[in-house]
């Protein structure tokens, strides 16, 4: 693989440009393989006020320790930049992310120096068109401290071998928390999609007012699946040095909403979930694994 260096992390009105151009679908978008890119930052320090900001928003406290969703945040400047290049087989346009997983090694201080890379892997068959995963690592010296993967659905209209698709969920009963679990209401606020956009660099549209979500088919916008995620991991105290946080995005968080929080002990960890208030209909699946 060739590896392309950043000294810091890219700007993101720098790739806007390329960004546009890459909003165009390319023929039916379909691909027959990935570019082998690696993009990394060798020596990356924290930003201490982002992430401030970052801790306030998604509603961890201040211990001192890089939040375990915060380096999916910044590795997406990265991300962007790889899909802006002619080589990225998709249009950014349309792109849905279906499911994230980060895995925390050990507890990684914000006053820590690390290297991030990003890779593209996992190009595979799906009943909605193809997957694709965006594949991020930290480490510190030569140790891996952090791992996360992001899952991204192309939609093609193509027809595909239905032997080799990878289908949709089916659909689960409604988490119930146990006697070491909890539920409660959340509120969530018309502006989160704005707010979170300034700490992420997250600008899509779809988050950022009606009349821009409804250009792209919503009737309101919709909150950012990494923040729903980072404020669902925020609600636990409890955790380990090392543990995995996998989520599955299902339907969207229209701004403003009233949604459920649900979480119950697992044997190995904790499950929690998001719901539309008072109903079954989820917006996030989600499982934390002690390691």
């Amino acid at each position: 693989m060739a590896e392309q260096n950043f000294k810091e992390l890219p700007k993101m009105h720098t790739t806007y440009a390329n960004v546009i151009k890459s909003l165009i679908p390319h023929g039916d978008n379909r691909a027959g393989a990935l570019p082998d890119s690696v993009y990394a930052v060798d020596k990356l320090a924290i930003d201490q006020s982002n992430l401030r900001d970052y801790r306030r928003i998604c509603g961890f406290i201040d211990d001192g320790r890089v939040p375990p969703t915060y380096f999916a945040v910044l590795s997406q400047t990265l991300q962007m930049n790889m899909m802006a290049k002619p080589d990225f087989p998709f249009a950014m346009l349309g792109l849905v992310h279906l499911e994230n997983s980060v895995t925390q090694y050990r507890p990684i201080f914000d006053t820590e120096t690390v290297k991030m890379s990003v890779r593209l892997d996992n190009l595979t068959p799906h009943d909605k068109g193809q997957t694709f995963d965006f594949i991020t690592e930290v480490y510190i010296d030569d140790e891996l401290v952090w791992q996360g993967t992001s899952t991204y659905l192309s939609r093609q209209k193509k027809p595909v071998d239905e032997r080799t698709v990878k289908s949709v969920s089916e659909s689960v009963a409604r988490l119930e928390p146990d006697e070491n679990g909890w539920a409660e209401l959340i509120n969530i606020p018309e502006d989160i999609g704005r707010r979170y956009a300034f700490v992420s660099g997250d600008f899509n549209l779809i988050h950022l007012h009606p009349l821009s979500a409804r250009a792209f088919g919503f009737p309101k916008a919709i909150a950012h699946g990494m923040w729903s995620k980072a404020a669902s991991i925020a609600q636990f105290y409890d955790l380990p040095k090392a543990y995995r946080v996998d989520v599955s995005f299902k339907t969207p968080i229209f701004l403003p909403s009233k949604i459920d929080f649900v979480a119950r002990q697992e044997s190995d960890g904790r499950a929690f979930a998001l719901y539309a208030a008072g109903t079954e209909k989820p917006h996030l699946l989600g499982k934390i694994t002690f390691l």
